[in-house]
């Protein structure tokens, strides 16, 4: 399987979104989301696997302290092939090797930590898990540090929108990433639809709480828009667009998280891409 059917299998409003791209970034951003994705799909599951895992965190422990030597890693199975990736995004972008540590300690967290009890836990999480995928997507656009704050915002305000969308995802998984502050505001006891079917009112407001959080940091990302050269703009916006779709139809109808993952047809992603074409 190559990058692009890694990428395609794994997100459909970021693969079409990446359409968008220069050809030359998006290959780029094809090879970072092949690893992201690899490493992802090997924790977040009822039964990972965990040895694909490992062999990626310890391979990846001795590739980093010599990036031009690990483009030319040998191996012919797809985990060697997404650690030649991520080498290469690393070393031809100038990253911080230190990024790809946090998202590998955020995949372990997954193995490790099924409940989070505060925000700040749910934000140490999200830094490894998206805030750092923001930062080395930054990288591969070319854009200057000024942005960088900017770009951990849009990670951030992506996976916050991913944890409401997949409440039922994560229940079945034991996951939870919502306070317990939360809970006791709205005054509710669990996220499983059983329990949701006698406080429809009480979840509806807990969700727009959530949306409205993931709202907020989506207003500070958007700040950095300005950094972004034209074509790869319409790329994230196009992506934004999709984000704050799914946003608004569950602040909307709140039991829609109930109801299989919520994800915009390819047909509306294209539309949006090319509306962000014609305006800019």
């Amino acid at each position: 399987m190559d990058d692009k059917s890694i990428f395609k299998q794994g997100s459909t409003t970021y693969y079409w979104s990446a359409k968008f791209f220069p050809k030359t970034v998006r290959d780029d951003v094809f090879k970072l989301y092949s690893f992201v994705r690899v490493v992802d799909d090997y924790v977040d599951s009822t039964e990972p696997d965990m040895k694909s895992f490992m062999y990626i965190v310890e391979k990846w422990a001795v590739l980093k302290k010599s990036l031009a030597q690990a483009e030319k890693h040998h191996g012919k199975t797809i985990n060697d092939r997404v650690l030649r990736n991520i080498a290469y995004v690393v070393h031809h972008h100038n990253c911080d090797p230190e990024w790809v540590d946090a998202f590998l300690r955020s995949m372990q967290m997954d193995l490790d930590k099924k409940v989070y009890r505060t925000l700040d836990d749910t934000l140490e999480y999200v830094y490894g898990s998206a805030e750092v995928i923001g930062l080395l997507m930054a990288k591969v656009i070319g854009l200057p540090d000024e942005s960088l704050h900017y770009a951990r915002m849009q990670g951030r305000a992506m996976q916050f929108i991913n944890f409401i969308r997949d409440i039922e995802e994560d229940n079945a998984l034991g996951r939870i990433y919502f306070p317990d502050e939360d809970f006791t505001r709205f005054g509710i006891k669990s996220l499983d639809k059983s329990s949701i079917l006698n406080k429809q009112i009480e979840f509806g407001k807990f969700i727009q709480f959530q949306v409205a959080r993931y709202s907020g940091w989506q207003d500070e990302a958007d700040k950095g828009f300005k950094y972004i050269p034209k074509r790869s703009r319409i790329a994230i916006r196009t992506a934004v667009d999709m984000y704050n779709w799914t946003a608004h139809s569950i602040a909307e109808q709140p039991m829609l998280v109930f109801h299989g993952k919520l994800k915009p047809r390819k047909s509306r992603i294209i539309q949006a891409g090319i509306l962000r074409t014609i305006n800019g």
